[in-house]
């Protein structure tokens, strides 16, 4: 019953129901998009491909697979904060999770505030199964940047929903390694896009 409990919490949290405006940030996909470098499915599903592996996706498994195992918060959030490639970047983690702060805590969960969301998530997540956690998580986010091509491209929902079902074995991959240190981003065109996105116009999406 317990497992079921939190399998539950973590889908209710992960889902993109939750208000934590994960439909406004595309992660500087959209600066990709619009310059014409992903213009389908295909090149979608890959953009996302190189975030889940060696971008924010590795970095912020291995951030949630800590914050679950107790190590100190503080020192979390400064990695996150330095780690982040630009202001954008930052300022999307940080407000996703302080809306997840605000929300579970408001749902009776003991208080967190104002932490970025793979630190605050952890923290919600400790005594859980940490393949699971990740594992929704990445797909989360892995949803997240598709939803954002489905918006901005020609991008059919059937057609993205394969898109996101091809990335399956690469959020399975990345949610259960356990690297011994945090994993150095290599995903350096993607943090380009989203710097380029700060003074992308017109725009539909925040990051």
């Amino acid at each position: 019953m317990a497992m079921t409990t939190d399998l539950l919490r973590l889908t209710q949290w992960l889902s993109p129901a939750f208000p934590l405006s994960g439909y406004a940030y595309s992660h500087g996909l959209e600066a990709a998009m619009a310059e014409g470098r992903v213009i389908d499915a295909a090149g979608a599903a890959a953009w996302a491909e190189t975030v889940l592996r060696s971008g924010s996706g590795a970095l912020d498994a291995w951030v949630i697979r800590q914050a679950m195992a107790g190590a100190d918060p503080a020192t979390l959030c400064d990695l996150i904060r330095a780690r982040a490639g630009c202001a954008e970047r930052w300022e999307e983690t940080r407000a996703m999770g302080a809306a997840f702060c605000e929300v579970t805590s408001g749902m009776g969960e003991p208080p967190l505030s104002d932490l970025p969301f793979p630190v605050a998530l952890g923290l919600r997540a400790r005594g859980m199964d940490a393949a699971t956690v990740l594992t929704l998580y990445l797909q989360s986010l892995a949803g997240q940047l598709i939803s954002a091509a489905t918006r901005f491209l020609p991008l059919g929902q059937t057609e993205a929903q394969a898109a996101l079902r091809a990335l399956h074995p690469v959020i399975t991959e990345v949610a259960i390694a356990t690297p011994t240190a945090p994993p150095g981003s290599a995903a350096l065109l993607a943090e380009m896009d989203a710097m380029a996105h700060e003074t992308l116009q017109p725009r539909i999406f925040r990051t």
